[in-house]
């Protein structure tokens, strides 16, 4: 991965530079409409409350439904998560499990206007218990809603965020808690120089609803290049740190972690 992002970009000559920015849009874009599937590896040398290393690996893909396809008059994205996540063992160490996944479905709204720089998003969240072992997962069907919004009226930057809040209503033990926990993901994107940019797009900010839950303020920084070569899937290749600037009833947590990403998308698709 990093030989090839300094690598040399003899691809670049071919493809456009305005087209190197639109696919880093569409790349941090919480809201687009370019089928991508993605791939990102969290690795946590140092924890809070524990002095294991874990790591969660995270497979995502990004369907979209254009109108008359969608379920409603607006255009429709679809967007699940599976996970494998490394967590540590109550026998000390750690083991290797399958966690939660999760789907959400946002319509893009027409407001303010499609032509505009702003676009926002709105729809429902899901979370499915597909943890195979209790400490891989909350053991917790969860519902709720998902707000997603972006900015583009800065040629050079994009700024966006991607809001949910999962609420528990179902439960695969009697023992397992209630669950309403507020994400907010913050995405920042710096445009450089032939496909080089500067992001913040990892982190995520939770605060739980109940009392006592946990709230967790992390802060990721990162650089990234998209790759354009001729007769391949363009590529968007990153790798973050990320730390966790404040913490409470959080009992473990990541201290620092680092990110390591690749997404292909799939543009010759998109109409279809």
């Amino acid at each position: 991965m990093a030989l090839t992002m300094a690598g040399p970009g003899a691809g670049f000559a071919r493809a456009d530079e305005a087209e190197i920015k639109q696919l880093e849009l569409e790349f941090t874009d919480p809201l687009t409409t370019l089928p991508q599937l993605f791939i990102k590896d969290a690795y946590t040398p140092a924890n809070f409350g524990t002095h294991v290393q874990t790591n969660q690996t995270l497979l995502r893909a990004i369907i979209p439904r254009i109108p008359p396809y969608s379920l409603l008059p607006f255009v429709q994205l679809i967007r699940p998560t599976f996970s494998l996540v490394t967590v540590p063992s109550s026998r000390g160490g750690v083991r290797t499990e399958f966690g939660d996944t999760q789907l959400f479905d946002a319509a893009v709204l027409p407001w303010p206007d499609p032509k505009s720089n702003l676009k926002l998003g709105l729809g429902p969240m899901f979370v499915f218990p597909t943890a195979t072992s209790r400490s891989a997962g909350q053991g917790a069907w969860q519902a709720g809603p998902v707000v997603a919004g972006l900015y583009t009226g800065i040629p050079w930057l994009v700024m966006g965020f991607l809001f949910q809040n999962p609420i528990s209503f179902a439960y695969t033990s009697s023992n397992r808690k209630s669950i309403s926990t507020a994400e907010f993901q913050p995405v920042l994107l710096l445009h450089l120089f032939w496909g080089w940019y500067v992001r913040s797009a990892d982190a995520t900010w939770l605060c739980g609803w109940r009392s006592r839950s946990t709230t967790l303020i992390p802060l990721s920084l990162g650089v990234g290049r998209v790759i354009v070569r001729p007769g391949l899937p363009p590529l968007n290749l990153y790798v973050s740190g990320q730390w966790t600037a404040y913490r409470q009833f959080a009992p473990v947590a990541p201290q620092t972690t680092v990110n390591f990403g690749i997404t292909m998308a799939f543009p010759e698709i998109a109409e279809w």
